[in-house]
């Protein structure tokens, strides 16, 4: 009966965290806020984003890593802080939804006439060329080219481009200060032993002045799920640590990740496994676990979970890719998966994935997924 009982208030209490959804919902909107300015290079918006992760983990009552939750690090970023001006044919284009600057472009201040290339591409010097594009999406550098490259949306000109009008400016910076936040919740019978949720938590950034890409799906969705599981596990303490680290310098090339693996702050063997979490805004499709056939014990164990319990339609596999913040972990020989949501608004990489689209269609299941999952991983 006694054991019973222990079952009941297990699934009552994750139950409760996982319908948490309002604590979710408002968490994306605060870090895909404007304040908080795309959580990258310019009006210090990574850095506030990592103070309030670090104020938001002391709330809910993790243990830093370190001597505090903060892991810092640096690295090099072209960044684009000021004048964002573009104007093809005497019209003047928005920043984001028209037009974007390739991420590596310099700045420049220029009125000229353009000449075709091809259907697609048009040139007015040596340093600056148009592109036309269907779909405009963007990235984060960390050198600068000798040419500025603008990509136009298709749809947002009428006429063939025959004259343009730029005035951009870029800042590079050698050695942005970046941080990775670290916490964790100690364990009550293996407390070398760590069970550990990851996700990176900043985004692209601002392009000029008056324009940031929220990045509501990517990736505020992972770390408000991530800082749910916290509070779950904080209020309901497990025989394993539980350790949770939100990245920093992910869109730039996993760079708060890989400077973990090469300077970790608890030891690599003790990690019994990591969850990563990254695009889970979603799930209308199902989700992809990404290194789903190299561990296919552990994969299974997550399918026999997921089929007893129904919690999402379609769970697909994949193999090995460097295409998050698992990759560097996989590569020390941490064993881990990388999860991320299908189907839903298509916004990536742009000024449209903003919070009041994103559904969080499957976060309730995913969060009982994982809350399973780690159980097996623990016996």
């Amino acid at each position: 009966m006694k054991k019973i009982i222990c079952i009941i208030l297990l699934f009552s209490s994750a139950r409760c965290f996982a319908q948490d959804s309002i604590y979710v919902r408002q968490t994306i909107n605060k870090l895909s806020s404007e304040e908080f300015w795309g959580r990258g290079y310019t009006k210090n918006g990574m850095t506030k984003a990592a103070d309030y992760l670090s104020a938001e983990y002391k709330k809910i009552g993790l243990k830093p890593m370190g001597a505090s939750f903060k892991q810092s690090f640096k690295f090099p970023v072209n960044t684009f802080p000021g004048m964002m001006l573009v104007e093809i044919n005497g019209k003047e284009l928005l920043p984001g939804k028209d037009f974007i600057v390739n991420n590596e472009s310099k700045s420049i201040k220029q009125k000229s006439v353009l000449q075709q290339i091809d259907s697609l591409k048009y040139q007015s010097s040596e340093n600056l060329q148009l592109l036309l594009k269907d779909k405009l999406t963007w990235s984060v550098a960390s050198e600068v080219s000798e040419q500025t490259l603008i990509q136009v949306k298709k749809s947002a000109i009428i006429e063939t481009p025959r004259e343009i009008n730029v005035d951009i400016e870029n800042q590079f910076i050698a050695n942005f200060n970046a941080s990775n936040i670290c916490g964790f919740l100690q364990g009550t019978k293996y407390p070398d032993s760590i069970l550990l949720i990851t996700a990176h938590y900043d985004h692209l950034g601002g392009m000029g002045a008056e324009t940031y890409f929220p990045g509501a799906n990517d990736n505020a969705a992972g770390v408000a799920t991530l800082l749910s599981l916290a509070k779950y596990y904080a209020a309901n303490p497990q025989p394993y640590s539980v350790g949770f680290i939100c990245f920093a310098g992910e869109e730039a090339g996993l760079l708060g990740s890989k400077y973990f693996t090469e300077n970790p702050l608890v030891p690599l063997k003790s990690i019994r496994f990591l969850i990563n979490l990254d695009l889970v805004g979603t799930g209308e499709s199902g989700m992809t676990v990404v290194n789903a056939s190299v561990f296919p014990k552990a994969f299974s164990a997550l399918n026999e979970i997921n089929d007893k319990f129904k919690y999402i339609s379609k769970i697909n596999s994949r193999g090995k890719a460097a295409n998050s913040d698992h990759y560097f972990f996989t590569e020390k020989g941490v064993p881990a998966f990388f999860i991320f949501t299908q189907g839903g608004p298509s916004a990536y990489h742009d000024v449209f994935d903003r919070p009041e689209t994103l559904p969080l269609t499957e976060y309730k299941d995913l969060f009982r997924l994982i809350l399973g999952f780690n159980k097996k991983m623990m016996e």
